[in-house]
């Protein structure tokens, strides 16, 4: 009986899989193929979500320069994802100890470290290990610190080359050389990729934009590595007779600095950050067995989505909160700002300010005007206005070292702790080189929405 039972059984089994491969197609039927199904549309932590949809993008307020440099149109937007602040010194420390660690761990090797490395993929049996070289597992390394100490099992005393040393170092201090903290990435570049789709000489390797510590000189899309440092001497250089020596020296790694925007990073080192953030989001998809766009990439936010982002929703308006003026009813400033012709303390902050000082905008948004100014992905080229899309509109280049410094312009939005309330107008950019840091740039990331929305309400 028990095994004309297991025979039942084995039957069963066997007419239930027929019956499920014919209906996944197996009589050729047209089923498609679907990918593993996850939660796509999470808002990422820190951001908040920006609706589609269009309203009027340029200068439709003062103009006081006359340049009618960018006319008012109406214009149409996909739904993005939005950092809700500025990246404050402590995110952007989390990048700087990442590189850190990077490098230690790398110079250790699996051999000085073998902890600190992921098990190398086994061939067929009796073949020998796939791939030559191992990853590192953050999970082992964490949060840096026995990686750095020389108790119990730490690997300080082997680190010795990531300080200063000889005249450069302080007697009496371990300070790391900051020097060598640089970043090597690539990617592929859309725009080469444009270029060159109907030219059957080019290869993929031809749209392959590298960082890397080793450029080709011969090879345009090489590139330095990325020194990922913040340039702290900005509050000096930027103000040649002004007592800041406090604020080079505090500012990035002060605790009490923590939650206040990072600033003396270029455009170069901001575009690095967004790049490092979508494969530190990758490495956990993959763990999780996602696929590895299971997230579009952080980059930094288009002029025209930082102008649509800073309106809130609204039409006209003039500042993020709306305006005409830069007080609310209670006679509060509602940004960070230089008051009238050089108040830099009425508004409750002589520099920059925490990254959730004041009211934020419509759509959650903190000091979308004020604070910091901030870098957008878009090249600086007055020009290129009228010939812009309506619909996201953007305009790109990204600057070889050897170009002209025309070539090297990024809008920069938002005003700054420094700038005059003109500069804080929803409409109004200016610009900077993308490899010059200053004291009043910052940056936030976005990341665009995968699908469309349309349970949204007008």
């Amino acid at each position: 009986m028990l095994i004309m039972r297991n025979r039942y059984l084995l039957g069963f089994f066997i007419v239930a899989i027929f019956l499920s491969s014919c209906g996944k197609g197996g009589q050729g039927e047209l089923v498609g193929v679907y990918n593993k199904k996850f939660r796509n549309n999470r808002i990422p932590l820190g951001m908040v979500y920006i609706p589609p949809g269009r309203t009027l993008i340029g200068i439709s307020d003062e103009d006081i320069n006359n340049s009618q440099s960018s006319p008012s149109k109406m214009t149409s937007f996909s739904a993005f994802f939005m950092d809700q602040t500025e990246i404050t010194n402590a995110e952007y420390r989390q990048f700087v100890n990442w590189v850190r660690d990077s490098i230690a761990v790398t110079s250790l090797g699996p051999s000085g470290a073998p902890n600190y490395f992921q098990a190398q993929p086994q061939g067929p049996a009796g073949s020998t290990p796939l791939g030559g070289t191992r990853n590192i597992d953050w999970r082992k390394v964490g949060n840096g610190s026995q990686l750095w100490s020389n108790k119990n099992g730490g690997y300080g005393s082997k680190l010795t080359d990531m300080y200063y040393s000889g005249a450069d170092a302080i007697p009496g201090r371990n300070e790391i050389d900051i020097r060598k903290l640089r970043y090597a990435y690539s990617y592929v570049s859309t725009d080469l990729a444009a270029e060159g789709r109907n030219d059957p000489s080019k290869k993929r390797q031809d749209f392959i934009v590298t960082y890397t510590d080793l450029p080709d000189p011969s090879n345009p899309n090489h590139h330095p590595s990325i020194p990922v440092y913040p340039d702290t001497m900005v509050w000096k250089v930027d103000y040649s007779y002004s007592q800041n020596d406090p604020m080079v020296k505090t500012y990035f790694n002060h605790p009490s600095y923590d939650d206040y925007p990072v600033v003396g990073v270029n455009w170069e080192q901001a575009s690095a950050f967004c790049v490092w953030r979508t494969r530190f989001y990758e490495s956990v998809a993959v763990a999780r067995k996602q696929p590895l766009n299971s997230r579009p990439e952080y980059q930094l936010p288009s002029d025209a989505q930082f102008e649509y982002a800073a309106r809130g929703g609204n039409v006209k308006t003039k500042y993020p909160w709306g305006g005409p003026y830069v007080r609310n009813t209670k006679g509060c400033m509602q940004a960070n700002f230089k008051v009238g012709r050089g108040n830099y303390s009425d508004d409750g902050g002589l520099y920059t300010v925490n990254v959730k000082s004041y009211f934020p905008n419509d759509y959650g948004l903190y000091n979308m005007a004020g604070n910091v100014a901030e870098w957008t992905i878009t090249a600086y080229n007055p020009s290129a206005a009228p010939m812009l899309h309506d619909f996201n509109p953007n305009f790109t280049y990204v600057a070889k070292t050897s170009d002209s410094k025309y070539k090297k312009r990024k809008v920069v939005r938002g005003g700054s702790w420094k700038d005059i309330g003109f500069f804080l107008q929803n409409s109004v950019g200016t610009y900077e080189y993308q490899d010059e840091a200053r004291s009043y740039i910052g940056f936030r990331c976005i990341s665009s929405y995968p699908g469309t929305d349309i349970s949204y309400k007008n």
